[in-house]
Order: C-alpha cells, then sequence, then structure tokens
C-alpha cells in the first residue's frame, strides 16, 4: 500500500491534536508536516503499513518535543504579566499537556503513550492526573451550549458544571444561539453542527464571532466536514458520539489558550 494512503485516514486527525495542543492551526498545520516529512525521510515503511497511527503520533512528538521551548515548565515562563499569571494558575508544562490530549482526546491507550514518549507508564499516570487537576481547575467561565438534542444537552451541561464552569444557557437554534450572546457573553462555546430547525451551528457561530472573541468547541457526528483542510478549520472538534473525558480534555484545553491569549495581548498593549 503506498505511504500516502496509510496515512490518509490519520492525517486529519493528526492535525486536529496539533491545533488542539499548540492553540493554532498554522503552527499545528506546521508541526504536522514536519512530522511527515520526517516519516518520509525515515524509510520506516514496514511500520508505516502495520501502525501508521501510532507511527504519526510518535513522529510529531519527537519533532514538536525538539523544540526546547516545549521542554520549559511554566513556572519558568516569561517574567512580566504573562509570567505571574502563569505562576499563579499554576499551568502545566506542555509535554503533560500532550500526554492529556493523547489519552483523553485520541484515545491512545497508557501503554502506547508510554511508548511513544519512552518513559514508564506510571510516569504517564502521574502527567495525566496532574494536568487533568491543575488545567481543569483553574480556568472557570460562562459557557453557552448550542445544541438541539435534550439530552446531549443535559450531558453537556452536566460535565460542564463538574468542572465547576457556568452554563448560562442552551440554545436549540442559530436565533437562540444569537439572542444569548446578545444577553450575556459567555468565556466559551459548545456548538453542534446541525440545528432543530435545520439551521447551521457553524453558521450561528460565525455570526456570534463577528461581534465578539470568544473560544468556540464545535461538537459533530461528522467531523470529515470540517477537517477537510480546504479552509481554515476549528481548533477545537469532538466528534460525536463523545466521552466525557474527551470534552473535559478540550474544554481546558481551549480556555488555556484563550487565557494566554488575553494575558500576551494584555503585555503588548502594556509595553
Amino acid at each position: 500500500m503506498p505511504s500516502s494512503a496509510s496515512i490518509a485516514p490519520h492525517l486529519p486527525f493528526l492535525r486536529r491534536f496539533a491545533r488542539a495542543l499548540t492553540g493554532s492551526q498554522a503552527s499545528g498545520d506546521a508541526y504536522a508536516a514536519a512530522a511527515l516529512e520526517a516519516i518520509v525521510e525515515s524509510g520506516d515503511v514496514e511500520r508505516l503499513q502495520t501502525e501508521p497511527r501510532e507511527l504519526m503520533f510518535t513522529t510529531f512528538l519527537k519533532v514538536w518535543g525538539s523544540v526546547a521551548v516545549n521542554h520549559t515548565d511554566s513556572n519558568d515562563a516569561g517574567a512580566g504579566l504573562v509570567g505571574a499569571a502563569d505562576r499563579s494558575l499554576e499551568l502545566l508544562s506542555p509535554m503533560a499537556r500532550a500526554v492529556f490530549l493523547l489519552r483523553s482526546v485520541e484515545g491512545f491507550s497508557v501503554e502506547a503513550i508510554a511508548g511513544m514518549l519512552d518513559c514508564t507508564t506510571e510516569h504517564v499516570d502521574a502527567l495525566i492526573s496532574l494536568a487533568g487537576r491543575e488545567i481543569a481547575g483553574q480556568l472557570r467561565t460562562d459557557v453557552l451550549i448550542i445544541e438541539d438534542e435534550p439530552i446531549i444537552a443535559m450531558d453537556l451541561e452536566s460535565l460542564v458544571t463538574d468542572l465547576g464552569h457556568v452554563v448560562t444557557e442552551i440554545a436549540r437554534t442559530h436565533k437562540e444561539a444569537v439572542a444569548a450572546i446578545a444577553r450575556k457573553r459567555p468565556g466559551l462555546v459548545l456548538a453542534d453542527i446541525h440545528l432543530a430547525d435545520g439551521s447551521s451551528g457553524l453558521d450561528a457561530v460565525n455570526e456570534i464571532l463577528t461581534g465578539i472573541e470568544v473560544p468556540v468547541i464545535f461538537i459533530t457526528a461528522y467531523p470529515e466536514r470540517l477537517l477537510t483542510g480546504a479552509r481554515p478549520e476549528p481548533t477545537f472538534l469532538i466528534t460525536k458520539p463523545f466521552r466525557t473525558e474527551t470534552v473535559k480534555a478540550i474544554i481546558s484545553q481551549a480556555l488555556f489558550f484563550e487565557r494566554r491569549a488575553t494575558l500576551v495581548a494584555k503585555t503588548e498593549a502594556i509595553g
């Protein structure tokens, strides 16, 4: 089987992981592209045929981990507003967040992650537990849920509340979502794509983003419709049916990068 055929089914999900880890489509795609180049150069055809997904993520981690800043503990972050906020929030090192995403979002086993990182399963378990507690516990906000299925909406509301956040409203249509934003600005939006009246959650979010900046997590049964590579793709995307751990992990990541972006903007304004 040609290399491209082995890689293609897993590439959208590698790019999803890369964007969620870095908080940027451009940055994530750059790391993913470098990983693919490294795979081609390695000539590891046999492993590409038998375990392409593991090889792609392992190579990505090696490329990403070769950049010095990705080994830096957040407690050693830069001085000033960003550094002080990082210390007060006890934000985790990038590698801890990577492990958290590999387990909670991508569904790799602890054993597989240990193999990717050439470390013990005990070390992986410790990183996952630490990241989950610290990231989720420090970034509380108001959340708007755009979802037309009552049971799914209730599940999302429950897990969002479990993380310590407050659900401001649950909107079932494009119109309800826009009206909810007008009543109270949230710190995070969870949005389905197909809504009750046939309207689009994607269209609702696009309209919302013309007026405010807010992190958005899309939750859909059809991720391939958004992971096309043909246009700007959502940084945070969850596939239905979802796992509770996946949603919690992505919420934490989205809020982490939103907080970082806000702090950087404030620092630049002061400077």
